[in-house]
């Protein structure tokens, strides 16, 4: 398996703002990650899940529609549009902890940078259902310094049709478009000024793949027509050195200190 990036392939994350890597784990793994977030769902799942961010997805398909981003289990159903705080789960944590996003760490943040998770979540569309994402560009106002990338897995295959994440290749370069907003949304005249339709791209993907982006390419998501639910893994890694505007830090997953996994099956490929 790889485990680190080609430089045509860095090359192409400096200049689209995004670049599949493929496949870089086997079928074992994708069944345990596949499994492990289902139980979750479920209520099945040995978890702490006062320890979770769990949201139900909207009915409607409606962004503002959605359930509330709250912790706790909110009932048996594989209708969750978001899981968050997978960090402190052990077969999440150690898929993230791969020596490749390590390797991609290191090459974006410098050799010996300690590394924090800024979230590591589950984002699903379920068959014939899901949320609209607006245009906008994964950044934060209220830390002080921009993580600067994602590792996107799917879990299932991703397609226009079933929701696949849509993006403006290129579109990092602009820097932060809207920096006043607190979670990087676009205003209706901003999207339609850099994320015209003859621009955008599709990040569809087989299940399994990978993709690197960078935080502020900008990207929506539509909703599920197919009976295929698009499912995903996104972690953001950052400088573990990252501050809130209240001082607070976040859980460190390469460096001293990092978290580590316990008492359950190993992920690492057979």
């Amino acid at each position: 398996m790889q485990e680190i990036l080609t430089e045509q392939q860095w090359q192409e994350f400096d200049e689209r703002g995004f670049v599949v890597l493929g496949r870089l784990f086997d079928d074992k793994t994708l069944g345990a990650l596949q499994q492990r977030i289902d139980d979750i769902m479920l209520g099945k799942a040995d978890c702490d899940y006062d320890r979770i961010m769990m949201q139900l997805d909207s009915t409607d398909g409606s962004y503002t529609n959605a359930g509330p981003q709250s912790y706790g289990h909110k009932g048996a159903t594989l209708d969750y549009r978001k899981i968050q705080q997978l960090e402190y789960d052990p077969i999440y944590l150690e898929y993230m902890q791969r020596p490749i996003f390590k390797h991609i760490c290191e090459r974006v943040y410098g050799v010996g940078t300690d590394i924090s998770c800024f979230r590591a979540m589950f984002f699903n569309k379920p068959a014939r259902k899901g949320t609209y994402l607006p245009w906008h560009q994964d950044r934060w106002n209220n830390l002080d310094r921009d993580p600067l990338i994602t590792v996107w897995t799917a879990l299932d295959p991703c397609s226009e049709a079933n929701g696949a994440v849509k993006l403006i290749p290129g579109s990092h370069k602009k820097g932060c478009v809207n920096p006043s907003h607190g979670s990087g949304f676009m205003t209706e005249e901003q999207a339609q000024e850099h994320c015209r339709p003859e621009d955008m791209v599709y990040l569809e993907l087989e299940a399994g793949e990978v993709a690197l982006l960078h935080n502020w390419v900008m990207h929506s998501s539509d909703i599920n027509r197919t009976d295929i639910p698009r499912r995903g893994f996104s972690v953001c890694y950052m400088e573990a050195a990252t501050r809130t505007n209240r001082g607070g830090s976040y859980p460190v997953v390469f460096g001293e200190d990092a978290l580590v996994t316990y008492g359950e099956e190993s992920l690492v490929d057979s």
